[in-house]
């Protein structure tokens, strides 16, 4: 397959960072293609459809499709609803009922926004992607690996959520806003002038724009609140409350639990096997060691051996030291040197050695 090495796809939303990084693209002469993907059928999900603070919201692709024509360059509006309903939403109901709590964003960089995009890219000739991410790929010419590096941003570091992408997608992805700061990235947009100071920042999950994943939930699976509501909420063994229903309840979670008692409650556990939601104190979210399966490995090619990282157990987590191993099934052992409080499966474990992303996995189990 011919691919041209000045050829770039790049991801479009609409907003300042994957404008910025398009214009920047352009100044180097690269020769550049703007897609925006339509992720869903917007009669499907509900809610708020036309919130532009939604990543792939209508009112997004059409200032997407502004920057590109202010730009020069061709911008296409690719439909990968289909795969993404299969890979992302579909996956984000199941884990949801399975009782663990997703982060579809996370599969969303894998299976969409790098394997679909890379395909498009193959289409079209080109032997890169390019998005508007804040963070840094490097390499290691000697062991042939890559990585991703933290963005200099803290605010703005996206490192967290690119564990998952694999070696051969980082090797032909560009990130324009590498050592960039979100003030910085502004300061461009006004220089190319793309008129975007003022455009807001993305947050929801892109296919429920407003922001309700219970609404969603009940949207999309049938009589979910009939079948669950009035389950059991346990504490020490006793009955101490019903609930709406399993899949509305996550780990950590203290507001809406709608019971009285002489000291905060929080969840604990959600069971679905039995509907049943588990309530404690907050010195009961506690765990001092957890295990992750479907683990990526970037700067390293194994971790066979007990190694000292710095994990992240959320997003917003500053990280804390743990030593750290993977078995002979692939799956990864973390325990921390300290308590970390709500470690929550189906959430996103990752592993750093200072501001370099070693790997990570989603959380399985936690003790």
């Amino acid at each position: 397959m011919n691919r041209d090495p000045k050829r770039v796809v790049v991801g479009m939303s609409g907003g300042v960072d994957s404008s910025v990084a398009t214009g920047l693209l352009v100044e180097q002469g690269y020769d550049v293609i703007g897609i925006t993907i339509k992720t869903y059928r917007y009669e499907d999900v509900g809610g708020n459809v036309g919130n532009d603070s939604s990543c792939c919201s209508l009112d997004g692709i059409n200032d997407a499709r502004r920057i590109a024509m202010q730009l020069g360059v061709p911008h296409y509006t690719v439909d990968f609803s289909g795969v993404f309903r299969e890979n992302v939403i579909d996956y984000f109901i199941e884990d949801y009922m399975a009782g663990n709590t997703p982060n579809p964003c996370v599969r969303c960089n894998r299976q969409i926004k790098w394997a679909e995009m890379l395909r498009k890219a193959d289409s079209l000739g080109a032997e890169y992607i390019a998005t508007g991410h804040y963070a840094s790929i490097m390499h290691d010419a000697s062991t042939g690996r890559r990585w991703i590096r933290r963005s200099p941003d803290p605010k703005k570091d996206q490192s967290y959520m690119l564990w998952s992408v694999r070696q051969e997608h980082l090797a032909r992805t560009l990130f324009p806003l590498a050592g960039f700061t979100k003030p910085e990235s502004r300061a461009e947009g006004a220089r190319l002038g793309l008129s975007l100071e003022k455009k807001s920042e993305s947050y929801e999950i892109c296919f429920i724009p407003d922001n309700d994943y219970r609404r969603f939930l009940r949207d999309n699976v049938p009589n979910i609140a009939s079948d669950l509501a009035g389950g059991k909420i346990m504490m020490h063994g006793e009955q101490i409350g019903t609930h709406d229903g399993y899949p509305f309840y996550t780990v950590g979670q203290r507001k809406g639990l709608g019971i009285a008692h002489s000291e905060p409650l929080f969840v604990l556990n959600v069971l679905p096997e039995s509907n049943t939601v588990e309530v404690g104190t907050e010195n009961e979210l506690d765990h001092i060691r957890l295990t992750a399966t479907d683990v990526n490995l970037q700067q390293v090619a194994s971790i066979d051996e007990k190694r000292e990282f710095t994990v992240k157990i959320r997003y917003k987590d500053e990280g804390a030291p743990a030593i750290c191993w993977t078995d002979a099934t692939g799956t990864l052992h973390v325990e921390f040197f300290e308590p970390r409080k709500a470690i929550t499966p189906g959430q996103s474990v990752v592993l750093y050695d200072g501001d370099d992303v070693i790997g990570g996995g989603i959380i399985a189990t936690r003790s």
